[in-house]
């Protein structure tokens, strides 16, 4: 808490000083002023256009529903049982044996 008052004090002591030297440095040389505005410098990022961003719309569903077809309820006694083995499959960089597995749900 001390910080943060002591912040604050310091931010408001120099906010009364800010002005005062503006003002001093204003009326000291009116005669540096130049009406002159510089030139906006054209670099190639700056040249580039700007591409709007790209919205992605998302749409809610109202009720949830899993991906998986069919929407099958099992019940509350079920037990999924798989069988698994490996199959040859044939591609054109040669045969390769890859794992095959089915399931299905039954009553528990």
């Amino acid at each position: 808490m001390k910080r943060i008052v002591t912040v604050a004090a310091w931010a408001a002591f120099a906010g009364l000083l800010l002005p005062g030297t503006m003002a001093q440095a204003q009326t000291a040389l009116p005669e540096l002023r130049v009406g002159v505005a510089p030139k906006p410098v054209v670099t190639d990022v700056s040249a580039q256009r700007r591409r709007p961003l790209r919205r992605v719309p998302i749409y809610r569903q109202e009720e949830w529903a899993p991906d998986v077809y069919p929407r099958y309820n099992p019940g509350p006694n079920a037990v999924r049982s798989c069988t698994a083995h490996y199959v040859q499959e044939y591609r054109p960089s040669g045969t390769v044996i890859t794992p095959r597995m089915n399931c299905y749900w039954r009553p528990g």
